[in-house]
């Protein structure tokens, strides 16, 4: 079967593997869709901060049950399906209180461990996450990105009624306020890029101001008038958002950090303190994300047809990352076809 390496940042080698057979407990997925993120382009870049070399990418996306190891029952071979990517290794003290997210020993497929960048692979069945038949392969892949959303407005507490910022409207950015929407919030989405600004507006989300022609304070007043920010979602991951948001919140208010930074951001941890900030980190997400994910996307609570920007054959892996580069904010999602 074939398969992609990425051997040092900017270089993926294709090469011809055997296929894998599942064990005891373990199903075999055919591989058919593997979305690009931002964390990916990072590794592309050699920006990751926990991402060695050599790699095998992929943990965003779509397939469906090649077959089942023994002792392994409920699942029908040709159904779609995705699966969560984490390793973890069930004995600390985080996975015993049930944060295995944030196991001490986290290892994620497609950074620390090996991704799904490859026609056929084998995963535990515990993973395994069902998709509805009617979901197309584009949609199976943006269930990962969309628990990622998930996971990020539930550490925020309730939304209902609050004013809320979302720094950063690119896939993960609009996935946020759309969650930020369906959890009854007002929201605002900020960018630099027009064109992810009318995906945004495509959406559902009405409020959104281009930052480099509006300041964060002015596109506030507009959008939600003397009230202010209760809540900012940073999805951009960049100096200017943490300071914004950071000058920008309610006394008193929450600062969401969803984004993977590239370079260590500066903190005026003065103001944070004088304002009474809260700071919340947010990481990946659990089985219960990835499931209300599949139920927001067949309700159509979030729409991820507006996101899908190009497809590229998994022969040409190198070019998708150079579309991206060339693109960058006038792209949003684009998929690896296997």
């Amino acid at each position: 079967m074939r398969q992609a390496v990425m051997t040092s940042p900017g270089v993926i080698e294709h090469a011809e593997v055997p296929e894998p057979t599942p064990g005891s407990g373990e199903v075999l997925l055919r591989i058919h869709r593997i979305g690009v993120c931002g964390s990916d382009v990072h590794v592309n870049h050699g920006k990751h901060p926990f991402t060695p070399y050599p790699v095998i990418q992929g943990h965003e996306f779509c397939a469906t049950i090649a077959s089942c190891g023994q002792g392994v029952d409920g699942y029908v071979v040709g159904s779609k399906a995705t699966a969560l990517p984490q390793v973890v290794c069930g004995d600390c003290k985080r996975c015993r209180d049930g944060d295995y997210h944030i196991c001490d020993n986290l290892k994620v497929k497609g950074f620390q461990a090996p991704g799904v960048a490859q026609d056929l692979f084998v995963t535990e069945a515990d993973k395994i996450v069902p998709l509805p038949d009617s979901f197309s392969f584009e949609q199976g892949a943006f269930v990962e990105p969309t628990a990622v959303a998930i996971r990020a407005t539930r550490r925020a507490g309730s939304l209902q009624d609050k004013n809320i910022a979302v720094l950063g409207a690119g896939p993960i950015g609009n996935l946020t306020a759309q969650m930020c929407r369906a959890r009854g919030g007002n929201v605002l989405i900020t960018d630099i890029s027009d064109f992810r600004l009318d995906i945004a507006r495509q959406c559902g989300v009405e409020s959104v101001s281009n930052a480099e022609h509006e300041s964060l304070s002015a596109a506030s007043t507009k959008a939600f008038g003397e009230s202010g920010i209760d809540i900012v979602f940073d999805c951009a991951g960049v100096q200017a958002s943490v300071t914004s948001a950071i000058e920008n919140v309610n006394k008193g208010g929450t600062i969401v950090v969803v984004a993977v930074f590239g370079s260590a951001p500066q903190v005026d941890l003065a103001v944070v303190g004088d304002r009474e900030l809260t700071i919340v980190g947010t990481l990946m997400y659990q089985y219960a994300d990835y499931e209300e994910a599949v139920r927001r996307i067949a309700s159509g609570e979030v729409q991820t047809v507006p996101l899908e920007t190009r497809h590229f054959p998994f022969a040409e892996f190198t070019e998708a990352y150079d579309f991206i580069d060339r693109e960058g904010p006038r792209s949003m999602k684009v998929f690896i076809d296997l």
